[in-house]
């Protein structure tokens, strides 16, 4: 596992304004639904992806069926799939959001080959953490 100073994370979350969220659930008692609702509550813009609610409004956007589909940018990729698929979630990201800085794997998520791929690209990568825990520590000191 890798270390995150909490400046690192500080300066992630400060230059962030959207976060594409992949693996999305419309399923309130899911994580990928009360993290990316967390994080529309501290003001980021969020972009749920999930092809199989691809076209349905929730808080305040539409629902994307895959990065692909994202005609804005985007600053950071938050992922809510099984380490096995953040590859193609990685080259997809890394394809198609031009602008991207920072790709974050939720807790238990990890992929070293992938993260060195994004690395290389100048993408910072987090990996096994999460945002909904992470930015109340590092933003409001709690």
């Amino acid at each position: 596992m890798e270390n995150y100073s909490d400046s690192d994370l500080l300066e992630i979350f400060e230059n962030t304004k959207t976060i594409a969220v992949v693996g999305f659930s419309m399923n309130p008692s899911r994580p990928s639904h009360y993290v990316a609702k967390y994080l529309v509550s501290q003001g980021y813009k969020v972009i749920p992806v999930n092809p199989g609610h691809a076209g349905t409004e929730v808080f305040g956007t539409t629902i994307r069926a895959s990065l692909a589909d994202i005609d804005e940018p985007v600053d950071m990729v938050d992922v809510f799939r099984r380490s096995d698929a953040v590859p193609e979630v990685v080259d997809a990201a890394l394809e198609h959001l031009p602008g991207l800085k920072t790709i974050w794997m939720q807790l238990g998520v990890e992929h070293e080959g992938a993260a060195k791929k994004a690395r290389a690209r100048k993408v910072t990568v987090v990996m096994n953490r999460c945002p909904k825990i992470e930015y109340p520590r590092v933003m409001l000191g709690l």
